[in-house]
Parts: structure tokens; sequence; C-alpha cells
């Protein structure tokens, strides 16, 4: 196995090991993460409940999607959910560390995606 292919491993297991247990963590309703939709104006916690659960169930989703095959927009999608749940830590009044803290979260899927290559066309995305 080339070098390039074993760094692509990694990644997509490093990419699946952090969906699947945030999408883990939010499917059990984390109270934490639960109260932060009142940040951005759903307040009732059934509602905020369920939003937190099906989030979960499209991280652990997601992350059997690249363990069979790195597609591109689910890792730019990945990308992008990792960066935005980084931020909301500070933006709910956590430290910035815990923003800091979890740049891996969306910089792994990010460097599996320059792996795989960024695509040429529309259709590039979905493979």
């Amino acid at each position: 196995m080339s070098s390039h292919k074993k760094i692509e491993w990694i990644l997509r297991i490093a990419v699946a090991g952090e969906f699947i247990g945030h999408g883990a963590l939010a499917v059990s309703g984390k109270p934490a993460w639960i109260g932060w939709f009142s940040t951005f104006g759903i307040s009732d916690v059934t509602l905020a409940t369920q939003l937190l659960i099906l989030i979960g169930v499209l991280d652990i989703v997601l992350a059997v999607v690249i363990l069979l095959r790195p597609v591109r927009l689910a890792l730019l999608w990945m990308a992008f959910w990792g960066f935005w749940t980084a931020l909301i830590r500070p933006i709910v009044g956590e430290s910035g560390w815990d923003f800091i803290e979890r740049f891996a979260n969306w910089g792994a899927p990010l460097a599996l995606l320059v792996l795989v290559g960024w695509p040429k066309q529309g259709k590039d995305w979905f493979q």
C-alpha cells in the first residue's frame, strides 16, 4: 500500500471516529448541547433535543460514508460543520481555547478533501 493510501486511511478513520463520537453524544441528548440551541433562538427543549438527535444521526451516517468512500461533498460538509461546532464554543460563552482545541475537527476532513483532490467539475463533488 502506498504512503498516499495509508495517509488517506488514517484520515478516513480519524474523521469517522470524530463524527461517530460526536454523533453518539448528540443522539444521547448531551444536555449542554441542547442548551446551546437557545443561543440561536430555539428555546423549546423538545425541539432542540429532536434537532440534536437528527444532527447526531447525520454525523454518524457521514462517518460511515467516509469509511466506505471519501465523498468530496461529505468531506466539505464535515469540514464546515467541524469548524462551526468548534466556533460555537466561544459563541455560547466557553473559552476561545475550546475553539482552538477543536481545529482537528475541521482540519482532518479538510485535509482528507485536499488529499483526495478538490473537484474540477460539479459532478466530482459526489465522487
